[in-house]
């Protein structure tokens, strides 16, 4: 099927959600300035909360958990979690490397897994977040230098013949960014100071990443695929947000999580493996009056969405798929299994979901790993072993997982905003231990 107007559309504001979002931190700024008439909570402040009130807090500026409440008492919340930061090099601290007196690169290692061959020959940009001297204290400013400052270039083939042939790449030699000739020693420091609205000698602290900057694009002869850098997973974040704001409130709580570090497993302060998400909803339940046992007891009768994107079947290589559990571009929503719980989906909420996205019209599909391929995991399982909930690990099929431009279905994404959006606005209500009924 070609995609819609409306399709197209979607993938529009989707590039331009990603462009906004250079790291995790400007993601987290974006989607807060998509929240208004939102109210801003602090975790170091009393919560006041209001039936009918619409909140999010963040930790560390790279998570949010937004919310929204019931005009009337509540029994549950229904959650969909995604994550804000994509495979990156991170830079490190003492940043320049001369390199005879010629050249100055950058000091980088690499966060997360990704595909380091497509980070050669692109163009490249530094953005993150510096901490600046204020007063006697300091304080959190994002920076984008925001135009094409450094590429890592590949060694012709002349010179390196075996580039074709399996080469391995060195993070510590292949991978340094060229900045600049001999004049532009001693300039990173000025640049990110500049970028900060601050004097060098007060940026006390800087978390700095490469960034792609090559254009999220529209192409295929039906225009029917979208390409662009952190597809996984600024494409499921950006679906959950747009499903989170138009859905209708019901008696339950929404809960729209974007949670940081997944790509490094998770175990910070800010992560699914955090307290994170379990010290909100818990301040949710106490706030508005409730109890611990109250708590317990919406926890157990709340349902959540994992969201990740999937693999779809490579054109040129079917054969790294299962045979019969492969998933398409342009084919709906993918619930994703794993028997050893690397997704957390098992036949109840498999069931839970169908029937929310039969009833809205959603095509879906189902993806599990070959069995002799093992894939990677995703933030479900994490946060569930703080927080217990009936959990469901969905996705988009794409393809290029980790590299630093991927690719997936225009079609797809207004497929999610839609399966999403029917999740929020269905009363799940929890009978006995393993039945429900769907309002």
């Amino acid at each position: 099927m070609k995609p819609e107007q409306n399709d197209l559309l979607q993938a529009q504001k989707l590039i331009s959600f990603i462009e906004k979002s250079p790291t995790s931190f400007h993601a987290i700024e974006t989607i807060e300035k998509e929240l208004a008439g939102f109210t801003a909570l602090s975790e170091r402040e009393a919560w006041h909360l209001q039936p009918g009130g619409k909140y999010f807090v963040t930790r560390n500026r790279s998570s949010v958990i937004a919310f929204t409440l019931p005009e009337g008492p509540f029994r549950a919340f229904q959650l969909i979690a995604s994550h804000s930061d994509s495979p990156t090099f991170k830079i490190k601290e003492n940043a320049e490397v001369i390199v005879r007196d010629k050249y100055v690169q950058l000091d980088t290692e690499r966060y997360g897994g990704m595909i380091m061959s497509t980070w050669f020959d692109r163009p490249l940009s530094i953005a993150g977040r510096v901490i600046v001297r204020d007063g006697t204290g300091v304080r959190t400013k994002l920076v984008n230098l925001n135009r094409d400052m450094a590429i890592i270039p590949n060694v012709a083939i002349h010179m390196n013949r075996e580039v074709n042939n399996g080469y391995k790449f060195n993070p510590a030699v292949d991978t340094f960014p060229l900045w600049g000739g001999k004049d532009a020693k001693g300039t990173f420091k000025a640049e990110i100071a500049r970028a900060a609205g601050a004097e060098e000698q007060d940026v006390l602290g800087a978390d700095l990443f490469l960034y792609n900057r090559t254009a999220g694009t529209v192409w295929g002869v039906h225009k029917e695929y979208i390409s662009a850098p952190r597809l996984d997973d600024l494409e499921c974040a950006f679906a959950s947000l747009e499903a989170f704001k138009m859905a209708k409130p019901g008696n339950h709580v929404n809960v729209c999580c974007v949670f940081d570090n997944e790509e490094v497993g998770s175990t910070t302060k800010q992560g699914a493996d955090s307290t994170f998400l379990s010290d909100t909803l818990r301040r949710i339940v106490l706030s508005l009056g409730g109890t611990e046992e109250s708590y317990y007891a919406a926890l157990a009768g709340s349902f959540m969405l994992s969201a990740d994107n999937a693999h779809a079947m490579h054109p040129n290589h079917p054969e790294y798929s299962d045979g019969e559990n492969k998933t398409f571009m342009n084919e709906g929503i993918v619930v994703k299994f794993n028997a050893n719980q690397k997704y957390t989906t098992d036949a109840l909420s498999e069931a839970v979901f169908h029937a929310v996205c039969e009833k809205a019209g959603v095509p879906v599909q189902h993806y599990a790993n070959r069995s002799d391929l093992p894939g990677g995991g995703t933030l479900g399982n994490i946060s569930g072993s703080h927080v217990s909930i009936n959990t469901l690990d969905i996705g988009l099929a794409q393809l290029a997982m980790h590299s630093c431009y991927e690719t997936a279905g225009v079609k797809d994404i207004d497929y999610m905003i839609r399966g999403m959006r029917a999740f929020y606005e269905t009363e799940i209500e929890t009978g006995k231990d393993g039945q429900y009924t769907l309002g």
